[in-house]
């Protein structure tokens, strides 16, 4: 890079100065490093002057970095991925936060567009402030209410009408500036990030790429003792609980226990390059498995299946017997105005051949014997907790719909998963079938969770090992994903 290469005018209405051409996405991602970086240093120095004696920043507010791509058309190179490609030359770019926590992904999809494209990557300093509370960790927490008031005055503070999902959702972009580069603004995905370490108990670096979502803590008490072995094996980096808990081979935990359990903790054995497999006890409901992947959603995950409980609601279906989920009757009501229940939330045939094929393999059936015990067919996902007391009202959609199953979150994670480009699956196990008699009782539930749930548990993690494999192979990411008009990264 050369002050030769700076481009001091602005785009159209670029909504960035100082744009340096960069060589190579690594380039690019070092300059994206150091701005950000010293953005920080700045926001934190004059957080401690205003600290010390109230006075406010000297100049103007730090920014964050912003990224931008020149795509020019030409010979263009075919390419089978569902990302990497625009749909028009142009100027594409983005605001960009944390680039540290992002380096991979970054490279990747910069890697691509240079491959795919003549594309010329430049990266400057946005015209976007970088909120306070985003920079600086508990920044008003030892202050009374008149002193916030005063640092309001003085320093960003986070705009919610900045944090929005206008390109995920499909919004035509009105600008200003070149059309996006990503599904996510700077703010938003800073808004995502200090959530995600709010309801997880977990700071977000440690979430992996491979992630699994249950509604029952057995399935977390299974995960502890398979990530124990694993570390104690060596065939991991850390396992990482709540409150920031690092476990490392051949040495003890960094720290005791959480006392007390966050909303939705989540556990995660780390393998290189967010290779491992995170899991999130999400809880019972659809509002929490709406909330979850609304943040995990910007750390731009490989893939996430749904492995939990269900009521089975026909006559020959048995405790124990798995639900391969292949499509949705959303009843969940979360989301309906940001995707409307018309719209088809469809199976990803990757994902459920690599689950179809955990269960033949953990549980050894095959042929007739595992047509018998895994069912394939619509899952319901409803609100209610006690939908059983006006079944007499749905049993009419029940009926239309073919369900066969119904619980409190698949719907409501598969929705979201299409809704931010994420592959999805689920399958769940029968623990209930309150239609035919069969209710959850404290006994049979004991002996059900005994049965069951290990290998409930063992079935998703060899899912995510085989759906790991695709991503590596390129394979994994659904075209069926994306709109006419998507941004060029993943």
């Amino acid at each position: 890079m050369s002050t030769n290469d700076r481009q001091s005018a602005v785009y159209g209405d670029e909504p960035a100065a100082d744009l340096v051409l960069c060589a190579t996405p690594q380039a690019a991602f070092d300059r994206l490093v150091k701005l950000y970086d010293e953005a920080i240093a700045e926001i934190e120095k004059n957080f401690t002057a205003f600290s010390h004696d109230e006075t406010g920043p000297a100049g103007p507010h730090p920014v964050y970095p912003y990224l931008a791509v020149d795509v020019a058309f030409g010979e263009s190179r075919s390419t089978s991925l569902a990302f990497g490609k625009v749909t028009s030359p142009g100027r594409y770019g983005t605001t960009v936060t944390a680039p540290h926590l992002f380096r991979a992904y970054l490279i990747e999809q910069l890697t691509l567009l240079t491959k795919n494209y003549k594309a010329s990557i430049y990266v400057g300093k946005s015209r976007t402030p970088i909120p306070l509370t985003f920079a600086v960790e508990r920044a008003a927490s030892q202050m009374d209410a008149e002193r916030r008031l005063r640092l309001a005055e003085r320093f960003p503070l986070p705009r919610l009408d900045a944090a929005h999902d206008s390109i995920v959702d499909g919004g035509k972009w009105l600008g200003p500036g070149p059309a996006p580069l990503s599904l996510f603004s700077a703010e938003r995905v800073d808004f995502s990030l200090h959530r995600l370490r709010h309801y997880s108990g977990t700071d977000p670096d440690h979430f992996q790429n491979f992630v699994l979502f249950t509604n029952y803590q057995r399935y977390i008490d299974e995960f502890i003792v398979y990530c124990q072995k694993e570390i104690e094996a060596g065939r991991a980096q850390a396992f990482v609980e709540p409150g920031n808990r690092v476990t490392e081979p051949g040495k003890p935990p960094s720290q005791p226990p959480l006392a007390k359990l966050p909303q939705m903790p989540a556990y995660h054995l780390v393998q290189r390059g967010y290779d491992g497999i995170t899991l999130v006890n999400i809880g019972v409901g659809p509002s929490n498995a709406k909330t979850v992947t609304d943040h995990l959603a910007v750390l731009r995950p490989h893939v996430w299946l749904m492995v939990g409980h269900c009521g089975g609601l026909r006559a020959n279906q048995r405790l124990g017997d798995y639900v391969l989920a292949h499509a949705y009757l959303r009843d969940d009501q979360v989301r309906d105005d940001m995707l409307p229940t018309e719209i088809p939330v469809p199976p990803i045939a990757e994902v459920q051949v690599a689950l179809a094929r955990a269960v033949s393999e953990i549980t050894g059936a095959k042929g007739q014997v595992l047509k018998e015990r895994l069912r394939t067919g619509t899952v319901v996902t409803t609100s209610d907790r006690n939908w059983e007391l006006r079944f007499a009202e749905q049993s009419t959609r029940f009926n239309q719909s073919r369900a066969i199953a119904i619980d409190m979150e698949s719907a409501t994670i598969a929705a979201n998963g299409y809704r931010f480009r994420v592959p999805y699956g689920t399958l769940l196990c029968v623990s209930d079938r309150p239609l035919h008699g069969e209710i959850k009782l404290p006994g049979m539930a004991d002996s059900f969770y005994e049965e069951r749930v290990g290998q409930h548990l063992q079935i998703g993690i060899r899912a995510l090992e085989l759906l790991r494999e695709e991503a590596h192979a390129g394979t994994l990411h659904s075209r069926k994903l994306r709109s006419f008009t998507e941004p060029a990264f993943r």
